[in-house]
């Protein structure tokens, strides 16, 4: 089970850096060209929410299964464990709330731009939180495994 889980969230995380990557870029042009928010912008941003949501439901129960993830006085001492038991899961649960509360305000705003500008933002804010959590597992974006 638990090999299954680690190689699912390893997968998802793909689609979830590709999601933000295509939202973010998409915000930035339609931006600068004053262009509308279309229904194309909306699912973009659905899709988004559900794969990191996903990517999160996935992530909780890989987190009690986990031979990574330890309770223990040593926990804080070891790099490492500390890593996987506590950042980890903290810096993805911020990005994560970034992301949906991007996605819900988007519901109250009625300017266009002022929806691209929120759209690019908050995403791009999320973006910058993934890859610094991935980054201080030590591995690149692109490792296979998570371990």
């Amino acid at each position: 089970m638990y090999t299954g889980l680690l190689h699912t969230h390893s997968l998802l995380r793909y689609f979830v850096l590709l999601m933000l990557l295509v939202v973010i870029i998409t915000a930035l042009v339609k931006s600068a060209g004053r262009k509308p928010y279309s229904s194309l912008d909306n699912k973009l941003s659905l899709y988004l929410l559900i794969f990191t949501h996903l990517q999160l439901l996935v992530g909780v129960v890989l987190y009690f299964v986990s031979p990574a993830v330890q309770f223990t006085g040593y926990t804080m001492k070891e790099k490492m464990i500390r890593y996987w038991t506590v950042e980890h899961l903290t810096l993805m649960l911020i990005a994560i709330a970034v992301i949906t509360v991007a996605r819900v305000s988007l519901k109250k705003i009625s300017d266009d731009a002022r929806k691209h500008r929120r759209t690019w933002l908050f995403n791009g804010l999320a973006l910058v939180i993934i890859i610094l959590a991935i980054s201080m597992s030590g591995r690149g974006i692109l490792h296979p495994d998570l371990f």
